[in-house]
């Protein structure tokens, strides 16, 4: 842990993505639902947020990018930026759970999914929490593998149009995490459709959008 503290910059780290082809098939986006539920209690808000954080700019820049280390501890709530700011030990964090790796001074290789939590990391959610994962984990597995690869395509398409991609575009990127060109084109218009609808309920409900209203 020393040596991890040590190789850690005081300026920026270069993020790179930190490809696995199991983890990446079978693991939670740190955006995702199962991560808020259930990894945040294992890793804490700052770290969490931090991956969430990464994952977004992966998107963006998929080769890698350069973070700055001051103002992304700003914008996280993390005061200063040397080896022992709180900034450094959430990347240390990051590194000690197996979802980050330093590769030589300055760069990050970062997961872009986070496993399904091992039963050590289960142990330390309260009984109430523990117990709502294990029902969750046997609906899984009595979800047959084609569905829940359907139901994850559609859940990414829908928060990319509600982020503000256009049908096109939700396509692409479905394409570019992997899925079949089919499921992709059927999902992104699925999402699209139940979008739209949500869209046209929610200007119908508006007082300020009817004729009335002028």
């Amino acid at each position: 842990m020393r040596l991890l503290h040590d190789a850690l910059p005081t300026d920026h780290l270069t993020i790179r993505p930190w490809p696995d082809p199991v983890i990446d098939m079978v693991g939670h986006d740190p955006r995702s639902s199962y991560v808020e539920t259930y990894w945040l209690g294992v890793l804490g808000p700052s770290t969490t947020w931090f991956l969430r954080r990464v994952a977004a700019s992966l998107e963006t820049q998929p080769a890698g990018f350069e973070l700055p280390i001051a103002a992304t501890a700003g914008s996280l709530g993390l005061a200063g930026t040397g080896r022992n700011s709180p900034f450094a030990r959430t990347v240390m964090r990051c590194c000690q759970f197996g979802l980050a790796r330093l590769e030589g001074t300055g760069e990050l290789a970062v997961r872009r999914k986070l496993p399904p939590l091992n039963r050590r990391q289960l142990a330390r959610l309260p009984e109430a929490l523990q117990e709502q994962h294990r029902l969750w984990v046997e609906a899984e597995v009595r979800t047959p593998s084609g569905e829940r690869l359907e139901r994850r395509a559609r859940r990414l398409a829908l928060s990319l149009l509600e982020l503000g991609e256009n049908l096109e575009e939700t396509e692409r990127q479905l394409l570019r995490w992997k899925f079949s060109p089919a499921l992709a084109r059927h999902a992104a218009l699925w999402a699209w459709n139940r979008h739209r609808k949500a869209l046209d309920a929610a200007d119908a409900a508006d007082p300020l959008l009817s004729p009335d209203a002028a």
